[in-house]
């Protein structure tokens, strides 16, 4: 039978999919228009949600201690545009990714924008002057719908050869146990060019040093990356590459809301290793492999480590600052999905 062990693996979590949806506590932009020096980022797609709870977290403990210290705001990937991201500043159109937060970062001062999320490390055309700074661990997989014809497992090599379209059919994936797949024009989907998750993903494909060169069979329609709700996924021969702790904070976490959901997705394996364990954490041998990656807040050294430095940027992400210290925000980091990172590496800093 095709591809069933795919169909009875994703059911549990489809139902509980549909459930968060509707149970999952809803975590937008802010509030209130921060002050003007107030911290205040931008960008990542996949790590948002935990950066609004980071937010509402972080200003609580400020406001249980009676500090007066700046507070942490963070703005969604998708939603209205132009923002204006906090008091007197300059209106920007919303970063939508890794890419376009970075570039927002480095087109402005920190009147407008302080960090911005990024679910991917330094490459070549960033800034030397740009400070990656880790908070957290991710793995990417790729997803696909439920009751679709994408086996439970793929190979890096079926993976390459689908998004480089030497295998556009999935009769072509001969090499999967169990596994016949039908004769169906496999429909494979990349996030938006702007996207840590995308450029990681070809990077992890290609072997984890150079990534591949999606091929003309990719189509051109972008889905919002980590949304199992858009409509192209009722296609059952869809597939797309999707951030395995964002899945888990969706679907185990309850923090699905509106679009942002796994919908009837679910996420598969690759080279036989499950992303996900059975007690619904992000697996360390996935993240071990060319899939892992470690996430990031993104900052001008200037204000990181210069003679101008901003403290509240440290006393936030630095190895000794609030997301790296604090039990309540350790708790958030799991509680989306991510792994904690050991002592020492989170707060470290890696550029270009």
């Amino acid at each position: 039978m095709r591809h069933t062990a795919a169909k009875l693996l994703a059911s549990a979590a489809i139902v509980t999919s549909l459930a968060t949806v509707a149970a999952g506590q809803a975590m937008a932009d802010p509030s209130v228009t921060p002050a003007a020096t107030d911290i205040v980022g931008v960008g990542s797609d996949t790590t948002q949600a935990v950066s609004n709870q980071f937010s509402t977290d972080y200003n609580a403990f400020l406001t249980a201690s009676g500090s007066t210290a700046p507070r942490l705001y963070s703005w969604d990937a998708t939603g209205s545009s132009p923002i204006t991201t906090k008091t007197g500043a300059t209106s920007i159109a919303r970063p939508n990714g890794s890419g376009a937060g970075i570039t927002a970062l480095n087109g402005n001062t920190s009147a407008t924008v302080n960090f911005a999320r990024s679910s991917r490390g330094p490459q070549t055309g960033d800034l030397t002057t740009d400070d990656f700074v880790a908070f957290a661990k991710d793995g990417v997989s790729y997803a696909a719908p439920a009751t679709g014809n994408a086996p439970a497992n793929l190979t890096t090599a079926d993976l390459a050869a689908i998004y480089t379209c030497t295998k556009t059919n999935w009769n072509q994936i001969t090499d999967i146990s169990g596994y016949t797949g039908p004769n169906a024009t496999i429909k494979a989907y990349l996030p938006q060019t702007s996207s840590g998750t995308r450029s990681f993903f070809l990077k992890a494909v290609g072997g984890g040093t150079t990534p591949i060169v999606p091929g003309a069979c990719v189509q051109a329609y972008t889905p919002e990356e980590n949304e199992g709700t858009d409509a192209v996924f009722t296609d059952a021969n869809s597939i797309e590459p999707y951030s395995a702790a964002h899945y888990i904070g969706q679907v185990y976490g309850g923090h699905s809301s509106g679009s942002d959901a796994a919908g009837t997705v679910t996420l598969r394996s690759v080279d036989g290793i499950n992303p996900i364990t059975a007690t619904h954490t992000l697996n360390t041998a996935f993240t071990a492999t060319n899939y892992g990656r470690v996430v990031y807040n993104v900052f001008r050294d200037a204000e990181w480590t210069g003679t101008g430095a901003n403290p509240a940027l440290k006393a936030i992400f630095g190895p000794t600052g609030w997301v790296c210290t604090n039990a309540t925000a350790k708790a958030d980091i799991q509680g989306y999905g991510f792994q904690l990172l050991p002592l020492g590496a989170c707060g470290s800093v890696t550029h270009i």
